[in-house]
Formats: C-alpha cells, structure tokens, sequence
C-alpha cells in the first residue's frame, strides 16, 4: 500500500563470477529476491562445487530454512544469513541498537533421517517471537530482553523501552555483526545505523542483505555416503542418555519436521488475534479471508 516494496522488479546480476554472484532485488518482495538467488547458487554449485550468492536491494525473506533447505533437494548443502530489517541489539555493552538479530540457516542432507536444519537468530529470542507474545497477551520469559538500566524486560508490549540479549553473550554479539558485514556490507547493502526498520518505516527502501550458498556434497564426499554418515551421526545423537527433565535428545530442525507433518495432515492453527489482524487487513484490501 504504500509502496515500500517493488511489485514489478527487475532482478539481476550486478557482479559475476564462475561460484560466485551478487543479484540486485530492485526492492522486490525478499521471498522473489532470495528464490532466485538461491536457483543461481545452485546451478553454479553444480559445474563449481560451491556457489555464494550475495543479495542487496531485498526485503524481508520470511523464514531463513526456507532458503538453506533449497540446495537439498539437489544434494547439496544450503546456508543462509541475513541482515534483520530492525536493529534490536546493541553492541557488547553498549546501548545503542546497532545490530539486528541478523539470522543463520544450514540444511545438510541425510539418506533416511529428516535433514538437519539449524535455524537461528543470532539473539536469544526472534524479534518475532516478541510481537506474537505481544499479539497473545504473553509474557516473555526472562533472558529475552533487557531495558536501558541492564533490567529483565517480560511485557512484550513494552519491548521499544529495552534490547534483545545476544544468545551466548559477547559470542552472540560477534556472530551478529560478522553476519551483518558478510551479508550486508560486501554486498553493497544496509548494515548498522543504515538499516531500516520496516516496522516503523513502510515508504523507504530497506536495502536488505542477505547470503546463500549452496554447497556439493559430490565435490567433496560420495553422497550416499556422506548421508549415511549424516544419519549415523543423528543416531548417536538420538542414543544419547537423557538429563533430568528431557523425554529425549534431537537435532536441529527434527521438531520442526515433525510439526510441518502434523500441519500438514490436521491443518494449521491460527492464533484469534492474528485471526482478527488479517481479517481486518483483507477488508481493507477487499479481500476474503477464508473461514
């Protein structure tokens, strides 16, 4: 509606080499914008054995497995970085929010097992997961947020007085400015104060930046073998003696799995006041909202 986003973009290289590549979005949708780049890692993957592809002029993607899980299908390896599109972290002692929760994916491919998929923020907790605590009248556990006095923040709907906690403290931090530099700065888009906050600004260009590559297993390992070893490895993991109050151990993305399964045989659950949220929107855009 206000357009924020180009809905008729012209996406296309602006650098180029045999396994590598950066693709301008021309402020597309960052879904469009990181569906093509991760076609073009993968090809070139193919003759190359690995391909990065850096994205600039891009918006928000959705989900970071979305993209990493792309090259599995191809026997291939996927990791996926992006720069968020609201700064909620301040540097390592500091207060100033000069970083976004700035987002890592890997997808590595098994032979029976569901593929590893490591989907993190670089923070403890997803901004998302704040606006839909704040959505549902929740409260956030503490460890998620802090306000300016070093103090727990728990009331989502206070979350513009604090900052989110990095996961793993100075460690965090670190990911998430090398994260930001790798796939915002090289690729020519919005790092630090340069960042747009979509939440706040729907008119102004993000420049989003973001990073795909796409990794073949033949070029360093038999597949079959390499995705017998990957189950192996789960096997083991999965064989371990559990610590009080765990029912078992898992691997990253096998939850996940499982609920994609469960959605996809019962339907998926919406929330009544996203419910709400989206019907109001579809009667301002003449839209229907399925019942």
């Amino acid at each position: 509606e206000s357009g924020g986003i180009n809905v008729r973009p012209d996406i296309r290289f602006v650098r180029e080499q045999p396994a590598s590549a950066v693709v301008d979005g021309d402020d597309a949708m960052g879904h469009l914008v990181m569906r093509y780049a991760a076609r073009v890692a993968i090809e070139k993957a193919r003759t190359e054995g690995v391909a990065w592809v850096g994205a600039r002029n891009s918006n928000h993607a959705g989900p970071a497995a979305l993209y990493a899980k792309m090259p599995l299908a191809h026997d291939m390896i996927g990791l996926y970085i992006a720069v968020g599109n609201a700064n909620h972290l301040p540097p390592w002692g500091g207060t100033e929010m000069l970083l976004s929760t700035n987002p890592i994916a890997v997808a590595i491919p098994t032979e029976k097992e569901p593929p590893i998929v490591l989907d993190m923020a670089t923070t403890v907790a997803a901004y998302g997961k704040v606006k839909t605590a704040a959505q549902r009248g929740e409260t956030m556990p503490e460890g998620w947020m802090i306000d300016r006095q070093g103090k727990p923040l728990t009331d989502p709907k206070r979350a513009d007085e604090g900052f989110l906690l990095p996961i793993g403290g100075a460690k965090g931090y670190g990911l998430a400015l090398v994260f930001g530099l790798l796939a915002g700065t090289l690729n020519g888009a919005a790092f630090g104060k340069d960042v747009i906050d979509f939440n706040a600004d729907s008119v102004t260009p993000t420049n989003t930046g973001q990073l795909i590559v796409a990794i073949s297993v033949e070029a360093f390992a038999d597949v079959a073998a390499f995705k017998r070893a990957v189950d192996a490895a789960i096997e083991s993991m999965h064989g371990s003696p559990t610590l009080p109050g765990f029912d078992a151990v898992r691997v990253p993305g096998e939850n996940s799995h499982a609920v994609r399964r469960q959605r996809e045989a019962e339907g998926i659950p919406v929330h009544p006041g996203l419910l709400g949220a989206l019907s109001e929107l579809g009667a301002r855009l003449g839209v229907a909202v399925p019942g």
